[in-house]
């Protein structure tokens, strides 16, 4: 028995030594599993377009600085998953409004991507204070007609502040003559666009030596309407149910004030919140109204949940 002990022991010792000799930590299970996964989990960069153009105006691909500008811009909304997602499901309420009226104005409808990169197409607010989706200034504002003050301001009214956005991009293309250098014009300035056309005596803005900020402006229009148009390409897999749809409405014209909106929308069969969901410019909980100007309200339709 006990050579039979002292047998079992040396087998025993000679296993367990194998085994340690020839472990290493790459060929454990969970490491081993781990290699695979990274063998399996590859970053595939975006590629450039053949060619790009905005607004008709051909982006020069063959010079490297604009190249390497659009694929920066390409790579960094390709890979920021949730923002430019989310981007695309906006996309598919608010563009055809925008598309609509821009044709209307006669404005390229390449200017849509301009109101996305800017707000991503919600009514926010900039430390410089400007409003809504085309962000606009309220000065500005006040200067192409639209109300602003404690009760109303009308930037965040998607139609009538694209209406305001239009009438600037089409001065700036006559005082320019390149809708690019319009779009250009609308981060930097056309004062400052003006200055920087005659001080370097360049004529289109693949020419010109900006800041940054401008400069990428336009790559990175350049890069959501790439990806806008072929989403599929840069993995972005959406389906129709997954797109934020229009919101269907009804409208009223009121020319009355209205001293509270909370108790006016339940009148009419809504909530406040849908209330202002609806019309974001009512920036109070009142519309004194006192010059009985008349203004559209929306309402939802009905058989519209606002629970």
């Amino acid at each position: 028995m006990k050579r039979i002990i002292v047998i079992l022991s040396i087998i025993a010792g000679i296993f367990l030594t194998g085994f340690l000799v020839g472990y290493t930590p790459d060929e454990t299970p969970k490491n081993k599993n781990k290699k695979d996964h990274y063998n399996f989990y590859q970053i595939h960069g975006a590629t450039l377009p053949e060619k790009i153009d905005f607004a008709g105006e051909h982006a020069p691909l063959n010079n490297f600085y604009v190249a390497e500008g659009l694929d920066k811009e390409l790579q960094v909304n390709t890979y920021w998953h949730s923002s430019t997602l989310l981007h695309l499901k906006r996309a598919n309420r608010w563009f055809p409004l925008i598309d609509s009226i821009l044709k209307e104005q006669e404005v390229p409808t390449d200017f849509k991507y301009l109101a996305l990169i800017e707000s991503g197409l919600e009514n926010v607010d900039s430390p410089a204070g400007a409003s809504g989706f085309w962000q606009i200034l309220k000065g500005t504002a006040k200067d192409h007609g639209l109300e602003v003050n404690k009760d109303v301001d009308e930037r965040y009214n998607v139609e009538k502040a694209t209406y305001v956005a239009c009438e600037y991009l089409k001065d700036a293309y006559e005082r320019f003559g390149s809708w690019t250098l319009a779009a250009v014009s609308y981060n930097a300035g056309k004062r400052r666009i003006a200055h920087t056309i005659k001080n370097q005596n360049a004529d289109n803005f693949y020419d010109l030596y900006l800041n940054e900020e401008s400069t990428r402006y336009i790559y990175r229009l350049l890069a959501i309407k790439t990806i806008y148009e072929n989403p599929n390409r840069f993995g972005f897999s959406l389906e129709h149910k997954d797109l934020y749809q229009p919101i269907p409405y009804r409208e009223i014209q009121l020319t009355t004030p209205i001293d509270n909106l909370i108790a006016f929308a339940i009148e009419q069969g809504t909530t406040y919140k849908m209330l202002k969901t609806l019309n974001p410019w009512l920036v109070n909980n009142k519309l004194r109204n006192s010059t009985h100007k008349s203004y559209t309200l929306k309402l939802p339709q009905k058989g519209i949940s606002t629970d």
